[in-house]
């Protein structure tokens, strides 16, 4: 394990090791394998009793692994890519029995602003994102029941340009615009976020929050709350290969649905099932969804000038297949566990000069969108 080697008051630099080696016990379980990834993550076999979401003693332990899957309205089976990612690309792999955990270290935790926000993102639900820092390119459907969502998103890398910026291209699943509550989210996709995890690398991450990201909710399982299931793939863990401008393009399948039998929220990747999200963790999404997203954000300090962080593939939507980034066969859940089509997408983007989007709909991809671009440029300084 690395540590931080900056320079503190001697009475503050105790007081710091000792609160960040506290937090690194409570988070980083006992594991039975420990796996040195070839990108330096260390991934930690750890017996599914033991992970974090069983620090909160009212989850039940005994949902059933057997997911009711949503019946898709589609006639053909599309066959599902695998999630590949680095630290599995050898052949490695965790037990039957144990799920795989990126392992915490001083570092991770030393780069967040303090203690309490490591792991969090910033609060994203603004009137004013574009001042705030944030930036969206996403399509959208709102103010109806929804019970899930799924799309295939093409996974990239990407310039971020300043370390405490991201990226993300994603699915959100969240309860936003209700009057007079706090936002609600299921998230998932890929991103890339030296803050959170120390290096330029595309990544595959899941978040959530009850309270519009002030206090609840975490990446991945950097705190107690998400219950994974699967051996086959870490969360945070970097994804290989990726996309290859003008060439072969490497798909994320992500599906989030709610179970009626249980009331979790589940998630599967590809052909595997990861885990799920209990209910008790939400307020209003303990019930059903009002609004899914799909598209890009990027947070940035930088205003002015613009950030050159990109978001997607870095190319605005108009390149199209193969060079911009897209989220095809963009579906939602309805109460009935169906799966059907979203015929009234909504596609917004905040500063369209820096990072747009465009919608459609084909035979093949159904409903997509392409999104994305470079940030700064002539025409966004």
């Amino acid at each position: 394990m690395h540590h931080d080697n900056r320079t503190f008051p001697p009475e503050n630099e105790s007081k710091k090791t000792k609160l960040i080696k506290t937090h690194l016990k409570k988070i980083n379980k006992p594991f039975v394998k420990s796996i040195q990834s070839p990108d330096g993550d260390i991934i930690d076999c750890v017996l599914f009793h033991l992970q974090p979401a069983f620090d909160r003693p009212e989850l039940n332990r005994t949902v059933s692994v057997d997911p009711e899957e949503p019946t898709s309205e589609q006639k053909t089976v599309e066959i599902e890519p695998e999630l590949k990612q680095i630290w599995s690309s050898k052949g490695e792999s965790c037990p039957q029995g144990t799920i795989p955990i990126r392992r915490t270290s001083e570092e991770d935790i030393s780069r967040s602003v303090r203690l309490s926000k490591f792991g969090k993102k910033f609060s994203t639900i603004s009137q004013k994102q574009i001042e705030n820092g944030h930036e969206h390119a996403t399509g959208h459907v709102y103010g109806g029941e929804y019970y899930g969502a799924k799309g295939a998103l093409n996974i990239w890398s990407l310039n971020v340009s300043n370390p405490s910026d991201f990226s993300v291209s994603q699915v959100w699943i969240s309860t936003n615009g209700i009057p007079n509550h706090l936002t609600n989210t299921i998230e998932a996709g890929w991103t890339v976020n030296p803050t959170v995890f120390g290096d330029y690398s595309s990544r595959f991450f899941i978040y959530w929050t009850n309270d519009e990201y002030f206090k609840t909710g975490c990446y991945n399982l950097l705190c107690s709350g998400f219950v994974q299931t699967t051996n086959k793939i870490a969360l945070g863990a970097a994804i290989v290969p990726i996309s290859t401008y003008n060439d072969i393009q490497i798909d994320l399948i992500i599906f989030i649905w709610k179970s009626p039998r249980y009331g979790i929220w589940w998630l599967k990747v590809g052909p595997h099932v990861v885990g799920y999200w209990p209910s008790s963790l939400f307020t209003d999404l303990g019930d059903h969804a009002t609004t899914v997203m799909f598209g890009g954000e990027v947070f940035s300090y930088q205003t002015s000038p613009h950030t050159s962080t990109q978001m997607g593939s870095g190319h605005f939507s108009f390149e199209g297949f193969k060079k911009s980034c897209y989220i095809r066969n963009m579906r939602v859940v309805d109460k009935e566990l169906k799966l059907s089509s979203m015929s009234d997408l909504i596609v917004t983007a905040d500063n369209e000069t820096c990072y747009d989007i465009t919608s459609g709909v084909a035979d093949n991809w159904g409903s997509y969108i392409f999104f994305g671009g470079p940030g700064k440029n002539p025409n966004c300084p």
